[in-house]
């Protein structure tokens, strides 16, 4: 299955968007909570229908960049927040270029055909500055090719991120959203300078 520009834009046009939650979900949202610095430059891949980025802008986060393929869902955050369209980019994320403090995942390497997942990791070890992170939730279920979204495991995350990130966070979330409760790992991965 190509999960192009094109396949997504069509979910979005046919609301085919079970992913969607309407709104930022808990685990994400306390994350933000405890955040102090809001200078961060944050950017969220695979924004979709930008809950957290709202969330973000919001809460004064004012260095939060969005990157998505589908141009539906991006014109409905530049709609929303005008002042802020030179942060809400159409493209692909493999392509993007930038330096962040922190990215944060939800929902978008779930989506990835899993042939990608190594491609993902380095790319993000490129966009993260020096001791910069990836904070979010990864799906754990079985992986299977009935996707997206594609499952995974602990183990399976630990062997793809551990040589380019510390592990400083993956267990279960324990304030997942009553539908993908028991489904949900939260993570907090550190980018490793040692490695290229």
């Amino acid at each position: 299955m190509n999960l192009n520009s094109d396949y997504w834009e069509n979910r979005y046009l046919n609301n085919d968007i079970g992913w969607d939650t309407g709104g930022i979900t808990t685990p994400l949202k306390e994350y933000i909570d405890q955040i102090d610095n809001k200078e961060l430059k944050i950017l969220i891949p695979g924004a979709g229908n930008g809950h957290e980025f709202n969330y973000l802008i919001q809460n004064g986060f004012r260095n939060t960049f969005v990157v998505d393929l589908a141009p539906t869902p991006l014109k409905r955050i530049s709609d929303l927040h005008p002042d802020y369209s030179h942060q809400i980019i159409q493209g692909n994320f493999f392509d993007h270029q930038g330096q962040y403090d922190l990215i944060l995942e939800q929902t978008f390497f779930c989506a990835l055909n899993p042939d990608l997942r190594k491609d993902y990791v380095s790319k993000m070890h490129s966009l993260l500055n020096q001791n910069g992170k990836i904070a979010g939730l990864l799906f754990q279920f079985p992986l299977t090719e009935d996707g997206p979204p594609f499952g995974g495991s602990k183990e399976e995350y630990l062997d793809l991120f551990c040589n380019h990130f510390m592990i400083k966070t993956l267990e279960n979330a324990n304030n997942s959203i009553k539908p993908r409760a028991g489904r949900e790992l939260f993570i907090i991965f550190e980018k490793n300078n040692r490695t290229t």
